[in-house]
């Protein structure tokens, strides 16, 4: 017998998705071009697989810089709010567009170096996991895409205030 049969409740388990799933533009996009579907920390995945789609236009002055972040968050609420909608699941884990933009968010500084790439990675994470106050408030108690999205754009200035702070007051210091 197989078990599919116990998957007739409203909601998959996150970690099955349904056949041809991801040839939807829009799931596949939500799934940060696939990099959400990976079976453990797709998060961390996603936030990865943010980092070669940076680069695509990191070279932009900060002004068109920032309207691509901005499209990219207005879109992405409606990528994710669809997706979710469509797996009947709030924040399936996959869902990973969102880390995209904090990650691009994170890494506005323009790092020119692997160091600054890896330690807006790691900030970003930090506060995409730990979820401190107001991330955690705000994950807990927006609904729908932007819901989805606002938490880890937070998630992604709080990384960027702190690779400021080290920036100007802690490398001046050191160096």
């Amino acid at each position: 017998m197989s078990s599919d049969n116990n998957l007739q409740g409203p909601e998959l388990p996150e970690a099955l998705l349904p056949p041809g799933f991801l040839r939807d533009p829009v799931h596949f996009l939500a799934f940060g071009f696939g990099s959400g579907a990976a079976a453990r920390a797709p998060g961390t995945w996603g936030s990865l697989a943010a980092i070669p789609a940076w680069f695509c236009f990191s070279w932009l002055p900060p002004v068109g810089y920032w309207v691509v972040v901005v499209v990219a968050f207005a879109v992405g609420i409606w990528l994710c709010g669809k997706t979710a909608e469509d797996l009947k699941v709030h924040d399936h884990g996959g869902i990973v567009w969102d880390e995209f933009v904090g990650m691009w968010i994170a890494l506005a500084l323009f790092p020119d170096t692997i160091y600054g790439i890896l330690m807006a990675f790691v900030l970003f994470r930090l506060f995409d996991v730990v979820k401190p106050w107001p991330i955690s408030w705000l994950d807990q108690y927006m609904p729908g895409g932007l819901g989805i999205m606002v938490d880890d754009v937070v998630a992604g200035f709080m990384a960027l205030a702190c690779l400021f702070a080290i920036d100007r007051w802690v490398l001046p210091v050191i160096v």
